[in-house]
């Protein structure tokens, strides 16, 4: 049941991930920076501590007890992992919700689950063992789902024309977003070192009595921390460019208020990705590292539900939806073949 639960987790973090982006589509006279950053200071300053408050005994006190070394790297994995968010960002702003995920997520992927377990010296169980064997498989059938709605994203590119291009995504840049998309999930995998080098400070947060399912909210609030520093320069040096501050007090306040509402709603679904993934991974076993293809996984699968229900596939043929639709029944598949993996190392 705990193991169940773990993947229950892992996949409403990534609808949590999936859906951030979408309260975006009705900001009104805000540059795209205005609203990140917004969103940025709900998701990474507000949201880590008050959840570590609530789910901790004593989170400053668990914070000044946490190794230097371990809450450096988590803080220096999570600057890194901040220029990978950015990057993203821009992918879905230049390639939209479906395609700009299925690339940067299946990057992330790769990247994120393999280089953690390597790091752990777990990574030859995935060769050596029969559940590992499951959890390899259930690995490469992710990156095959992925690979299958990335192309399908491709050819809805090469398919529509300009106008319903722009009509989905409204700053339509094909090698521009691939571009960013790609080393934003390079980048972006740096989240899940963090929580492999600042796994000691989890164990501080349960020697101070935290339940183990929130030991690592702790861990978040230097990690994400170090994710605000790095938008936070990226966007004001931007923002100063284009002469944008006024963004932050326009009128009328009936639009300002509205746009800020929808930065809440948004900062609060990214959060929420990392508080459900933290959570969730804490519930698996021997196998917790494929996790992360789990999440990125369930990411990958509700973009792309997104993006048929912001019309972005509008105008494709049926064989471009086939590949669609396969590539996502492929990752559901993944999602069941490692958890059932990591099931069987838990026995």
């Amino acid at each position: 049941m705990e193991h169940f639960l773990g993947i229950l987790l892992l996949l409403a973090g990534g609808f949590s991930a999936a859906s951030f982006y979408v309260p975006s589509h009705a900001i009104k006279k805000w540059t795209w920076e205005t609203y990140w950053i917004s969103l940025g200071f709900v998701a990474w300053v507000i949201m880590p501590p008050l959840s570590g408050l609530l789910t901790t005994p004593d989170l400053w006190a668990i914070l000044r007890s946490s190794p230097a070394k371990s809450a450096l790297g988590a803080y220096g994995f999570g600057v890194l992992w901040g220029f990978g968010g950015f990057m993203s960002a821009l992918g879905l702003r230049y390639l939209g919700i479906s395609l700009g995920q299925s690339v940067c997520l299946g990057v992330c992927a790769i990247v994120g689950t393999l280089v953690p377990a390597a790091i752990d010296g777990k990574i030859v169980l995935l060769f050596t063992t029969g559940a590992g064997l499951v959890v390899l498989m259930g690995f490469l059938v992710c990156l095959a789902g992925t690979a299958l709605c990335g192309y399908a994203g491709v050819r809805k590119e090469q398919m529509l024309s300009d106008d319903l291009k722009k009509a989905g995504v409204k700053e339509f840049a094909l090698v521009k977003g691939l571009t960013l998309a790609v080393a934003g999930g390079v980048m972006s995998a740096s989240i899940a070192f963090a929580f492999t080098v600042g796994a000691p400070i989890a164990g501080v947060a349960v020697d101070y009595g935290t339940a183990e399912v929130f030991k690592n909210m702790p861990l978040l609030v230097f990690a994400l921390l170090g994710g605000f520093t790095t938008n936070l320069i990226s966007t004001m040096i931007t923002t100063a460019k284009n002469k944008a501050f006024g963004d932050y007090v326009m009128r009328p306040r009936k639009i300002l208020l509205f746009n800020y509402l929808l930065a809440i709603v948004s900062g609060i679904l990214w959060y929420g990705q990392w508080f459900s993934f933290g959570t969730g991974a804490t519930k698996l076993g021997e196998y917790s590292y494929a996790g992360w293809s789990i999440f990125m996984a369930a990411i990958i699968i509700f973009s792309n539900l997104w993006g048929v229900v912001l019309k972005e596939w509008r105008g494709v043929d049926a064989k471009t939806r086939v590949y669609l639709w396969t590539g996502i029944s492929v990752l559901v598949v993944s999602v069941i073949m490692i958890g059932i993996g990591d099931g069987l190392a838990g026995r």
